[in-house]
């Protein structure tokens, strides 16, 4: 952003980052990453607009608070992260798309979580849905491990469901990294994981290009990235998650931001990827960059 004119503000929580450098921005804050602690920031630095998509998730769960105190978001609207972040509306727009997924259920008791566990199929993945980064979460293989699950994680209050889901047992999982302007979408890299899917992606190997993937299903996953990128109205950066099982192309989930691939990809194919999506954020259109799609 500096590059094209725009005084820049780096806020981050991490210290032990290389965005700590001096020369990285114009202003460099180290604050927690709350709410009210973005906030004091921004009414002191009165921005023309913050970008949310560098900070991981947490950056995400605030973007709505943010936008209904006045903030304008840059990039990827707040509106379109909730899409992707709501299961239902989520689902919606996959089934509109006609994009298969693995199939889901929420349940608020056990009778709920046996119910759509048969009608799913065992083996399914299990969780409560108010954690992050997979805390909680189990893989389940019958009936009796399903219902000491549900007792152990005390969730039968009803308060908090609990989220059910087939798990794709034998799958290659791919990572997919693309650049959108809300017009146009460029498949940055397609990566496979070492492991079988269902290994957290935190904890994961993944290779670039792909060792087990043919030219139907890379194009499948070309498709379905370009259609959900323009669907979610993405300005920047979006990382998709998908499963191949006997045959089919699933999407497991949708980031509207940037991935910790990002930098991989970007040392790996030569473009840097996080310059050119905060630039889209501000306006910038993918076709001013030249980018072919190179082979992935």
């Amino acid at each position: 952003l500096n590059e094209i004119g725009y005084k820049t503000i780096m806020y981050n929580c991490n210290p032990e980052t290389v965005s700590t450098d001096f020369d990285i921005s114009d202003r460099l804050y180290f604050e927690p990453l709350t709410f009210e602690h973005v906030m004091n920031v921004i009414d002191f630095e009165k921005p023309d607009g913050v970008l949310i998509q560098f900070g991981g998730q947490t950056p995400l769960n605030i973007a709505t608070q943010l936008k209904e105190h006045g903030v304008h978001i840059i990039g990827t609207d707040s509106s379109a992260i909730d899409l992707a972040e709501d299961r239902q509306k989520f689902g919606e727009i996959l089934n509109q798309l006609k994009i298969p997924a693995p199939q889901w259920g929420t349940a608020y008791s056990i009778e709920e979580a046996l119910s759509i566990a048969e009608k799913i199929n065992y083996p399914v993945l299990v969780r409560p849905s108010y954690v992050l980064g997979g805390r909680g979460m189990e893989i389940v293989y019958d009936n009796d491990d399903l219902k000491t699950y549900v007792a152990k994680a005390a969730l039968v209050s009803g308060e908090h469901p609990i989220l059910i889901d087939d798990f794709l047992e034998n799958a290659y999982e791919f990572d997919v990294d693309a650049l959108c302007d809300g017009e146009q979408v460029h498949v940055a890299g397609i990566m496979q994981h070492i492991e079988e899917a269902g290994i957290h992606s935190g904890d994961s190997a993944c290779v670039l290009p792909p060792y087990e993937l043919s030219v139907d299903h890379k194009n499948t996953i070309k498709q379905y990235t370009a259609a959900l990128a323009l669907e979610l109205k993405t300005v920047g950066l979006i990382n998709i998650q998908f499963a191949i099982q006997n045959n089919q192309v699933s999407v497991l989930e949708v980031n509207p931001r940037a991935s910790r691939t990002i930098p991989f990809v970007s040392k790996v194919k030569d473009v840097p990827l996080a310059k050119i999506a905060s630039q889209l954020a501000v306006g910038e259109k993918l076709k001013n960059y030249n980018l072919e799609q190179q082979q992935n």
